[in-house]
């Protein structure tokens, strides 16, 4: 997961139509299938569909299903229907290796979208890679999954496989802390973290940067995830006369965390990535969670012209479960598939090559179209081009935007 002086932000066209009711299909069969005299290709969907952060997942799968009825419905790879394959991650990378390899085995599959969690993704490139199957997550933002561990020093893309349509927490953590410094004024930081990959190293960027820009570090902790009683942190946040507490992780513990610090006596806002960005984290954090703040991926999609259609068809889809934070990276993920696989399809004579999963792969890194979310294609590391974001702040019950744009180092 879940990814800058401040500019304005660019739209683009919108990406295609539909009125059908959704579905996860989870009976793709072990081969391109013919079908109608055409072939059926499947668009595996991996993310947590159930437990703490299935608002999320579900709103990934549900855009995923939403992009392959579109492709169908306006016959947009000529002789080829799509599907999708949806699985259920749990958000445990145990779970999400034993996914790919589901996926892996089922030889309809020409590409898959998610997972939601860096830590999962970590658990599953290789086995994707190993099967030149391309993988496309729409949420991941931990930098080292594209450009290895050394990144901050030497950047070597690990898998050709892998893409994302997320920016990174290279970026992410930064954006926030030139927010906080420059904008929100806050000089003193309490900063906290879960131990997971994506929390961590999220943490971590903001901390650098928000100690370059001048501010002070007051105090730091790495918390269980497991556990909802943070009172001796909150304890601890309180203690160290923090102006502003930033949490490197997820809702499910972000919400009650600041629910508790403020119960301490801290009255200052709990700020976080886009892990936190859910209607979920205010529900958790209860009523005084006004003046929290989150930043996000890109720029709030209601406000894009680029996504006036994807709203309008999502609603029209009939799906119970809200887009949510990735729905217009996850649309847009699905949709980078169906071009590679057009491409494949429109080189190859109007079918499917033998090696599909392999050209799939290789024509996705040359991928560029008029998304949802903007222009997407991907650089040399795999990475999306596209490095907007937005900070948000609770206000009322919602999420609210204050500021879009990129972050210039």
């Amino acid at each position: 997961m879940r990814q800058r002086s401040l500019i304005a932000v660019t739209a683009a066209l919108a990406a295609g139509a539909l009125t059908l009711t959704a579905c996860g299909s989870r009976d793709s069969g072990d081969k391109n299938s013919e079908s109608g005299g055409g072939t059926t290709v499947t668009i595996g969907v991996d993310a947590p569909l159930t437990g703490d952060l299935s608002a999320l997942g579900l709103g990934i799968k549900n855009s995923v299903d939403l992009a392959a009825k579109t492709a169908n419905k306006k016959n947009y790879v000529k002789g080829v229907t799509f599907k999708i394959e949806a699985r259920d991650d749990q958000a445990q990378p145990s779970s999400g290796q034993q996914n790919a390899t589901a996926l892996v085995a089922d030889k309809a599959v020409l590409g898959v979208v998610g997972p939601l969690n860096s830590s999962v993704a970590e658990s599953m490139q290789k086995v994707f890679d190993d099967a030149k199957l391309a993988e496309v997550s729409p949420a991941n933002t931990g930098p080292a999954l594209t450009q290895g561990p050394d990144w901050r020093t030497k950047k070597v893309r690990q898998f050709k496989s892998y893409f994302r349509t997320a920016t990174t927490d290279a970026i992410q953590g930064p954006f926030a802390a030139q927010y906080l410094y420059n904008d929100a004024k806050k000089k003193k930081v309490f900063v906290i973290d879960d131990k997971k990959t994506y929390g961590a190293g999220l943490a971590g960027t903001f901390t650098d940067e928000f100690k370059k820009l001048g501010g002070t570090v007051a105090g730091t902790e790495h918390i269980n995830p497991d556990t909802k009683d943070f009172s001796a942190v909150a304890t601890k946040v309180k203690n160290s006369g923090a102006d502003v507490v930033y949490y490197g992780g997820e809702y499910p513990q972000a919400g009650p965390l600041s629910k508790q610090i403020k119960a301490a006596g801290s009255k200052i806002p709990l700020v976080g990535g886009d892990g936190i960005y859910d209607p979920t984290f205010i529900k958790l954090a209860g009523g005084d969670s006004a003046g929290d703040l989150a930043t996000s991926v890109g720029a709030p999609v209601e406000t894009l012209p680029s996504a006036k259609q994807f709203v309008a068809d999502y609603q029209a889809g009939g799906y119970k479960e809200s887009y949510a934070a990735y729905g217009g990276y996850s649309y847009d993920s699905a949709w980078a598939i169906i071009e590679a696989v057009k491409k494949v399809v429109d080189d190859n004579g109007g079918k499917l090559p033998d090696d599909a999963r392999a050209k799939v792969t290789a024509a996705l890194q040359n991928v560029s179209f008029d998304g949802v979310t903007g222009k997407v294609s991907f650089d040399e590391f795999g990475d999306a081009t596209n490095k907007q974001l937005t900070v948000y702040a609770v206000k009322g019950a919602a999420w609210a935007a204050e500021k879009s744009g990129t972050y210039t180092g």
